[in-house]
């Protein structure tokens, strides 16, 4: 894929009532000028009333959907450092002809593969007919990774393992990628930092939910009201200190990390120097991908919803948006964190139509311009 070719995607400000931080909602729609006959494919997000309430689109949305039809195939890849990462696959029946295609699917903090907001994306794509590729972040497949240390928000260089090893196998022409979240921090900063060198593969990315700007929204976090939130993160973060205490007597603590609140005092303790960071101020500054979003030289889409909980008013990058034409933001009023709850027949989240639809009219696009060219 050409770099820096004019994007099917332009930035406009519609409006959509206010917001919680006094700035224009934005959206991404179609600019027909650049493929005639191209049309606007991607739906505002208007819930109903009884979802416009953030925390309920947050918690219903994790702890009550219940997503079939997702069978999982596990594969175990070793990586460089004597560790391993688990990759979770659906395969559909390989096209007679076009492209074969896969999505690669990050998750979130503390999340995995089996979470409904993965199984809900890798089902509409495979309704799509793309293959999908969920993997889980090391620790975070049901089994302790081996090293001390285990995933950050900015460790792009296990995605970049995943993706060449999908890559290696020439199975696949077009990539799009994923990200929920800490998962999709993870993936904008991987396209930020490699820019024009990203491979010609990797069609789009597609990110939802994303604190790209770790400090502000780890001070958004520690607020009272997102004492419930915070409470059940420690819990899971306490149970692998366990463990790995066990692993690495004397190293960690997880009677400690059972008292913190706040991820201020998590990073200082355990992801600064397990990860080679000085700080957490350190780890947050250089693992976040606001910086490197002006480096984006994929078609690139951020979907953050105003009321998210998890998000500081800093996580709404609009300068980046409208300055750079690879990258895009939608910034709906509603959706909460990874919500986006919709109410159809099939199941299927707005998140999952806006993820499919937006991959379609890259590869579109692509297709207009490889076809002029």
């Amino acid at each position: 894929m050409a770099r820096n070719v004019p994007s099917p995607f332009t930035v406009k400000r519609t409006k959509q009532g206010g917001n919680l931080h006094g700035a224009p909602v934005v959206f991404c729609q179609v600019n027909s000028v650049n493929r005639p006959g191209m049309i606007a494919s991607i739906p505002p997000y208007k819930p109903p009333r009884l979802l416009r309430s953030a925390h309920v689109q947050t918690v219903s949305s994790s702890l009550f959907r219940r997503v079939d039809g997702v069978e999982y195939e596990r594969e175990r890849i070793e990586t460089p450092d004597d560790d391993f990462l688990d990759l979770d696959w659906i395969q559909t029946p390989t096209p007679d002809s076009g492209p074969r295609r896969v999505v690669v699917v990050s998750h979130g903090f503390e999340g995995d593969s089996d979470r409904s907001y993965v199984r809900g994306m890798a089902r509409a794509f495979t309704r799509r007919g793309w293959d999908v590729c969920a993997w889980n972040f090391r620790g975070c497949s049901g089994e302790p990774n081996r090293r001390f240390y285990s995933y950050h928000s900015g460790k792009t260089e296990d995605l970049e393992f995943v993706i060449r090893h999908i890559l290696s196998g020439d199975s696949y022409d077009v990539v799009g990628l994923v990200g929920f979240s800490l998962g999709g921090n993870m993936m904008l900063k991987y396209l930020g930092e490699r820019g024009s060198e990203v491979d010609d593969r990797i069609a789009y990315g597609v990110a939802f939910s994303v604190p790209c700007d770790l400090s502000s929204s780890s001070e958004k976090m520690a607020r009272p009201e997102n004492y419930v939130y915070m409470k059940r993160f420690f819990r899971s973060l306490a149970e692998k200190a366990r463990l790995k205490a066990d692993m690495y007597p004397g190293r960690i603590d997880p009677d400690v990390i059972a008292k913190m609140r706040t991820f201020k005092e998590f990073d200082e303790y355990y992801t600064a120097p397990a990860h080679g960071f000085s700080s957490a101020a350190d780890y947050w500054k250089r693992a976040s991908s606001k910086p490197f979003l002006q480096d984006i030289r994929t078609p690139a889409l951020l979907v953050n919803a105003h009321d998210d909980p998890f998000l500081s008013a800093e996580c709404f990058p609009q300068e980046d948006a409208e300055s750079n034409p690879n990258f895009h933001l939608i910034a709906p009023q509603y959706g909460g964190h990874v919500g986006f709850m919709a109410l159809n027949r099939v199941g299927e989240y707005w998140s999952e139509t806006v993820a499919a639809r937006f991959a379609e009219q890259v590869l579109r696009g692509e297709s207009g311009a490889r076809q002029a060219a």
